[in-house]
């Protein structure tokens, strides 16, 4: 019994580890290559690839259906059950391609851009190779080899990358874009194919697409609500302003979002397993989520004050000035991304004591009054817009920790004041190295000042003051080198 355990306990640490070198090499491949690709290319490719993304996103929603993370949750899902989800996924996918397809001179006539009818078309084949790869990515979920994915998200990132790079250099314009992310996606279900041995046999059951629909409806309408609401800005703005203007604004969410996505991210995947299983335990439950929000944002809040302070001279290096529109937007959403843990620690803790029906009624509550605040900014401009995101982002803050004043006894005002001086020491870095974007000096230079200063200042002020996250990050080191006996 003990070996079996043990053999579980490594089976899931090394799926853990190839499952977080996956994620790390595709983002960190992803953002190379859009790095370049954004230097050779203009911010009106972007902005008309994005705009078809949308609509993409929204449909592949509805070729998933909710199924693949049915044929996880089954506790005893066979080959009928795959092969019958394989079946009506790519059936779903055709169908909606053959939609897509139709009503694409419909929707480039909307946007007065003719340009979108054959891009549409052509990046709108990923709708049926998505629902190929929706029940291969479900069965290496289920059958735990995410091995599988590290080759087949790695090859993918790495050859649609340099095809993309390479039809940039030639000219290809927009069609860079599109063929580089339709070549990824293809890739990765070839790779997935060749090396999962899972084939679909000649069964289809609709009584069992039916019983499993039953689970991932409510999974299809939840992700449905949240990809329509994320895209309405990208919708609204395609219509009201520019391609170049959607391109702007979507690139000043890039790195502040790459940057969260591996800093909270990485922490927070852990945290809802871990507080479910401390949900009797409400005093134990409340330190882990105070221990989960102070210490995604004693990382987090430098890195986004510190951004937002560089975002010039890193866009000027990293995207040429032809993407200095950009850094506005970059600056606010390094604002909206700073109170981030709070969102995502509370929402955790909800989830972990099992009151979903609270979730999702701060979820309808966020989004009406999100899309409130969008129509009262559209006709205000760009940035009016973008402040009222950077207002629904802190005002959604007070919505998620107020259910935990009751369940945990951990309110809003102990939670800020717990994060406070990790806030104030970056809010204090953030003001002394953003002067020096103002010299005139080497862009380099001048770059490497602000960051080096930025974490001295930081590292040293929070040893200095004896922040409490300095003491307990010392006693993981100190308790983790003891573990590996050295």
């Amino acid at each position: 019994m003990a070996d079996k355990k043990n053999d579980i306990r490594r089976s899931v640490i090394g799926n853990l580890i190839w499952r977080f070198s996956e994620r790390t090499a595709a983002q960190g491949m992803q953002f190379i290559v859009s790095i370049v690709l954004a230097r050779m290319l203009l911010p009106e490719d972007y902005g008309t690839i994005s705009l078809i993304t949308v609509f993409i996103n929204i449909l592949s929603i509805f070729v998933q259906s909710g199924f693949g993370n049915a044929l996880i949750q089954k506790k005893h899902a066979d080959q009928i059950d795959f092969s019958s989800v394989f079946y009506f996924n790519i059936f779903i996918g055709v169908l909606l391609y053959i939609i897509l397809f139709a009503s694409a001179p419909l929707i480039a006539a909307f946007y007065q851009n003719a340009q979108l009818v054959p891009l549409m078309r052509v990046l709108g084949i990923n709708l049926i190779i998505g629902g190929v790869n929706g029940v291969q990515q479900a069965y290496v979920s289920r059958q735990m080899q995410f091995k599988k994915f590290f080759f087949s998200t790695l090859i993918g990132t790495v050859l649609s990358g340099a095809l993309g790079i390479f039809m940039a250099y030639r000219g290809a314009g927009v069609w860079a874009l599109v063929i580089q992310n339709l070549t990824n996606q293809f890739l990765n279900t070839a790779v997935l194919w060749i090396t999962v041995k899972w084939r679909p046999q000649a069964v289809f059951s609709l009584k069992r697409i039916r019983q499993m629909f039953s689970f991932g409806s409510k999974l299809l309408a939840s992700s449905l609500i949240d990809c329509i609401y994320n895209n309405l800005y990208p919708l609204f703005i395609g219509k009201v302003y520019s391609s170049s203007s959607l391109a702007y604004f979507n690139r000043g969410n890039h790195i502040p979002s790459f940057l969260v996505s591996n800093v909270n991210s990485s922490i927070q995947s852990v945290l809802l397993p871990a507080l479910s299983g401390q949900q009797d335990e409400k005093e134990r439950l409340k330190a882990m989520v105070r221990r989960g929000i102070t210490t995604s944002t004693f990382f987090l809040a430098p890195a986004m004050i510190g951004l937002a302070a560089i975002a010039r001279p890193l866009t000027i290096i990293l995207l040429t000035e032809k993407w200095l529109p950009s850094v506005p937007f970059m600056q606010c959403y390094c604002l909206v991304y700073l109170f981030w843990p709070i969102h995502t620690t509370n929402l955790q803790a909800i989830n972990a004591v099992g009151r979903s029906d609270i979730y999702l009624k701060l979820e309808i509550v966020k989004k009406l009054f999100g899309f409130l605040v969008l129509l009262i900014s559209i006709p205000m401009g760009l940035y009016a817009m973008m402040g009222g995101i950077c207002l629904v982002s802190l005002l959604s803050t007070l919505f998620n920790a107020a259910p935990n004043k009751k369940i945990l006894n951990y309110g809003y005002s102990e939670q800020f004041r717990d994060i406070f001086p990790s806030l104030l020491l970056s809010a204090a870095m953030g003001l002394i190295i953003w002067p020096i974007s103002l010299l005139d000096i080497n862009i380099y230079l001048m770059l490497v000042l602000q960051i080096v200063l930025g974490v001295i200042i930081y590292l040293g002020g929070a040893a200095f003051f004896k922040l409490e996250m300095v003491l307990y990050l010392r006693n993981l080191l100190a308790a983790a080198k003891m573990h590996r006996g050295f």
